[in-house]
C-alpha cells in the first residue's frame, strides 16, 4: 500500500484568546485562531502582503495547556494534521470546515520562557502516556506548580 502524509507546521500569531470546552465525556478541547503572513515583491517592484487565517484545535492535556498559556497576539509554533468536518447548520444548509488538529505547540515569544519548558515536558509526558494507554489524573505537574505566574526570567537564566 502507498504511504501518505498529513502534516501541517505553522508559525503565526493568535487572532483570539483560546476557548476551552469539555465534551460530555469530559475530554478537553481548545480552539483558537492563528494568522500566518507572507510578503512578496511583484515584477513591477511593488511589495505585497497577504494573511491566512487558520482554525486550530487541541485535545486533552494539550488543550488545557493552550488555554492556560496562550493569549491573543502571542507567537506560536504548532504542528498537527489537517481535518475536514461536515455538518448541517441550524438553517438546514450543509457546512464544511477545515481545521488543524495539533499534536504539538511551542511558544515563540519571550513571555514566560520557563513556562515553555514546562509545556514541552508535559507534552512529552502526555505522548508517553498515550503510547502506554494511561491517562494522567492531575491537571498540573510538579514543575507547573513550582512556577509562579509573576516570576520573571532574567537573561542569565537562559541556557543559550
Amino acid at each position: 500500500m502507498a504511504r501518505s502524509l498529513n502534516r501541517v507546521q505553522l508559525i503565526g500569531n493568535l487572532t483570539r484568546d483560546p476557548e476551552l470546552r469539555y465534551t460530555p465525556s469530559g475530554t478537553a478541547v481548545c480552539t483558537f485562531g492563528l494568522a500566518t503572513n507572507r510578503s512578496w515583491t511583484t515584477e513591477s517592484g511593488e511589495k505585497k502582503e497577504d494573511a491566512e487565517f487558520h482554525r486550530i484545535v487541541a485535545w486533552n492535556k494539550l488543550a488545557e495547556l493552550c488555554s492556560q498559556f496562550l493569549t491573543k497576539g502571542r507567537k506560536v509554533f504548532v504542528e498537527g494534521r489537517l481535518s475536514t468536518r461536515n455538518w448541517t447548520g441550524q438553517d438546514g444548509s450543509q457546512r464544511t470546515t477545515t481545521e488543524i488538529v495539533i499534536s504539538d505547540m511551542i511558544l515563540l515569544d519571550n513571555k514566560g520562557t520557563r513556562k515553555e519548558e514546562v509545556i514541552e515536558d508535559v507534552q512529552e509526558e502526555t505522548k508517553e502516556e498515550e503510547k502506554k494507554g494511561k491517562s494522567k489524573s492531575s491537571s498540573k505537574t510538579e514543575k507547573e506548580e513550582e512556577i509562579s505566574e509573576d516570576e520573571e526570567v532574567s537573561p542569565e537564566d537562559i541556557p543559550f
